[in-house]
């Protein structure tokens, strides 16, 4: 298996008020291909911290990063905001939907960042929209849809650009469980059948027994590293 995250020596720190918090410290971490694992760890941890650092959402006071083969220390931020564009796919708890767009208009939007042609946009987009479970919802704005039906239109954002690699902050914290663990096997579905790796950062014991693998953070440190093979 190919390595397609590497974080070596990662340390963050924050300033709050008067106050040094130390995020990270020394975090060591290998992804393989593939792999659907969760950063787990109480609020607080650093679970979150790790994962905006992975996707190049925030810089490491020291350490190297290494995704997809391209190391962040090397890229300025515009070849940053290249490779999240397409090689990382983002999926908040919060959904981070465009509220005066369409779903299907939503799935496009990371397309049409990248240039693909109007109608390939548009069959692409509701293509992967039948397959999270909307077809027929296409031209719903997100004010008309549920909370997991929203979260199924940002599975289908974060994908539709095949991505090497999904990053999922606390996915299922907004839904109840039979929709969270509808949208977990639908994720495992597509990881098994895409190979796309996924990564969630979770307090969420559901999310925990789907994933392969758990990497528990606590204050700032990796506490412990499970590999399971039920799934």
């Amino acid at each position: 298996m190919t390595t397609i995250v590497s974080c070596k020596g990662i340390s963050k720190t924050y300033q709050q008020g008067k106050v040094t918090v130390n995020a990270l410290t020394n975090v060591d971490l290998s992804v393989e291909t593939g792999g659907f694992m969760a950063l787990a760890g109480p609020s607080g941890s650093g679970k979150t911290t790790l994962l905006n650092l992975i996707g190049g959402l925030d810089n490491p006071d020291s350490g190297t990063i290494q995704v997809d083969g391209q190391t962040y220390t090397h890229l300025n931020g515009s070849q940053m905001a290249d490779l999240r564009l397409h090689r990382i796919g983002f999926i908040f708890q919060a959904y981070n939907l465009i509220p005066v767009l369409s779903a299907v208009e939503n799935v496009e939007y990371v397309m049409l960042l990248q240039g693909v042609a109007a109608d390939e946009r548009r069959e692409r987009a509701r293509e992967v929209l039948d397959t999270v479970g909307l077809s027929g919802k296409y031209d719903r704005r997100p004010a008309e849809l549920s909370g997991g039906q929203q979260q199924r239109v940002a599975v289908a954002r974060a994908i539709v650009a095949h991505p090497s690699i999904v990053l999922a902050d606390e996915p299922t914290a907004n839904l109840d469980s039979k929709t969270g663990e509808s949208l977990l096997a639908l994720m495992l579905q597509m990881n098994r059948e895409r190979s796309v790796t996924f990564i969630f950062s979770t307090h969420d014991n559901m999310v925990m027994d789907f994933a392969r693998r758990i990497v528990m953070i606590r204050d700032g440190r990796i506490d412990s590293d499970q590999n399971k093979t039920d799934r």
